[in-house]
C-alpha cells in the first residue's frame, strides 16, 4: 500500500467517503484510497465529522490525532493520523478490510 505515506507529522491515509450509506463501513480498496461507508449525508460537515469518529473507533485513537488535510468538500480526503506509525496503521487496516 504504497499510497499510505508517513510524515514528520504522522501517516496521510487517501480515503475515498462514500456518504448516506446504510452503515458505517470499510468497504476495501478503491483505487489509491480506502473506501469507507458513513451513514451521515454530505451536509455541513457532517460527514467528515462521521468519517473522523468512524476512524477513532476502528483504530482506536483519539479524535485529536486524526485531521482532514484535504478533500474537506469532496469524496476524496487525506486523512492525517498522528501518533500512529505506518506499520502499525496497515496492521489495523488488514485486519477489518473485508
Amino acid at each position: 500500500m504504497d499510497w499510505i505515506y508517513e510524515t514528520a507529522k504522522g501517516v496521510v491515509l487517501p480515503v475515498r467517503a462514500v456518504p448516506r450509506a446504510s452503515k458505517n463501513e470499510i468497504q476495501g480498496i478503491h483505487g489509491d484510497a480506502l473506501k469507507i461507508r458513513l451513514q451521515a449525508p454530505p451536509v455541513d460537515g457532517k460527514a467528515n465529522e462521521a468519517l473522523v469518529r468512524f476512524l477513532s473507533d476502528a483504530l482506536n485513537i483519539s479524535r485529536a490525532q486524526i485531521h482532514l488535510v484535504s478533500g474537506e468538500t469532496g469524496r476524496n480526503k487525506a486523512v492525517l493520523l498522528a501518533g500512529i506509525s505506518k506499520p502499525e496503521l496497515l496492521k489495523k487496516l488488514l485486519a477489518m478490510l473485508p
